[in-house]
């Protein structure tokens, strides 16, 4: 159900439901701030760049926009084909779930590398290692998954199927909402079992269409009114040290639930190969800078901006980022007009420390800030 908010006693903006999974970068407390400033310009088709949990981009399908939804995770673009590709009405699922949930629980590659017994409460097992599930319940994802797979479905019944299932998991973890890391003790939640919903998936008229490309490659090959970027943030601690964990990594089960591909793991937490430093790296999360002294993740902010074909680009920071407030107002500045800044305390009301301004100075008192950088680009840039 949505809610309606009104902001600055301007108009009243509804706010449409979203579902997915816990997510470190996820902008669903943003949500109301990234639809009012779209609804300031006069945008129809909308490319979300870095869709991650594709909150934002079902935020903006049901609205009515015609939504690029884009991200290089392969969990993501199920996650879009699920809510923005689906055509059916919600109970034409119901017998596939069904289905899946009646089946009998089996022993396979999740339980070996993923699933745990209760040990009287904690999750260390006899091998040393914390696991993120019970073994109940990666006893039935391992029985859900391997169906999932022998019925051949289509694309998008296939994607609301192991949306469901990844829905279900991420409500009986035993994490803090990633899979670097397992809790000590088994959450009281990880005790439930495992059970497939319907997802909250809807009938949408847009003209949507779902990539799974890196930035880079896709913006000069697609042309909207607005673009909308929440790209990985590299960690201004200057004792950052050159490894360190990656957006990539955080998710690599759900990487792996998806493509089903058995992949060779290392470490404590089980991660993929493919998810290490070296292979997962975003130009986005780095902290070094150029032979010129500056941040190369200001640098990728800034080409991207330039390479994208959109008359407006919103853009999505955290004062925790690489990137200064001081350095991307002057990055929008050099591209165009910057209309609005929206700076957003997480420790405060959320509506109660926002303000707009052409002329705008960062704060450089209040922590934990959201930045959200409304720009019109320079005519010759995209006309």
């Amino acid at each position: 159900m949505s809610k309606t908010l009104s902001l600055f006693d301007e108009f009243a903006l509804d706010i449409p439901s979203t579902q997915s999974i816990k997510y470190a970068g996820s902008k669903l407390k943003l949500i109301p701030q990234i639809l009012q400033l779209t609804q300031k310009v006069n945008a129809r088709t909308i490319l979300d760049g870095f869709s991650g949990t594709t909150r934002v981009s079902q935020a903006f399908a049901k609205l009515g926009y015609n939504v690029i939804c884009n991200d290089i995770s392969a969990w993501s673009n199920v996650l879009g084909t699920c809510y923005l590709l689906n055509t059916k009405p919600r109970s034409e699922y119901q017998p596939l779930i069904d289905h899946l949930n009646a089946l009998p629980p089996i022993d396979g590659w999740f339980t070996k590398h993923y699933g745990g017994d209760t040990n009287h409460g904690s999750a260390i097992q006899t091998d040393g290692l914390k696991k993120p599930w019970q073994r109940h319940n990666t006893r039935k994802l391992d029985a859900v998954r391997q169906e999932i797979e022998n019925l051949k479905l289509d694309s998008v019944d296939k994607a609301v199927a192991l949306t469901s299932l990844i829905l279900a998991l991420d409500r009986v973890d035993s994490t803090l909402g990633h899979f670097s890391a397992y809790l000590k003790d088994w959450s009281p939640r990880s005790y439930k079992e495992l059970i497939l919903e319907v997802p909250m998936v809807f009938r949408s008229e847009g003209d949507h269409k779902i990539y799974q490309s890196d930035i880079f490659e896709l913006v000069p090959q697609v042309s909207v009114d607005l673009a909308y970027f929440d790209p990985p943030y590299g960690s201004n601690n200057e004792k950052m040290p050159p490894s360190r964990v990656r957006y990539a990594a955080y998710y690599h089960i759900w990487k792996s639930i998806i493509l089903y591909d058995k992949p060779k793991l290392f470490g404590k937490a089980k991660r993929r190969e493919d998810s290490s430093d070296q292979s997962s790296a975003s130009v986005f999360e780095e902290f070094r800078k150029n032979a010129d002294g500056r941040f190369i993740a200001v640098e990728a902010i800034e080409k991207l901006i330039k390479m994208t074909q959109a008359r407006w680009i919103l853009l999505s920071y955290s004062s925790g980022g690489r990137a200064t407030a001081e350095e991307l107002n002057a990055v929008m500045q050099k591209n165009g007009k910057l209309l609005a800044v929206n700076e957003i305390n997480y420790k405060r009301n959320v509506m109660g420390n926002m303000k707009w301004s052409n002329e705008w100075t960062p704060s450089t008192t209040k922590p934990n800030q959201e930045y959200l950088f409304l720009l019109e680009k320079k005519c010759s840039t995209f006309c």
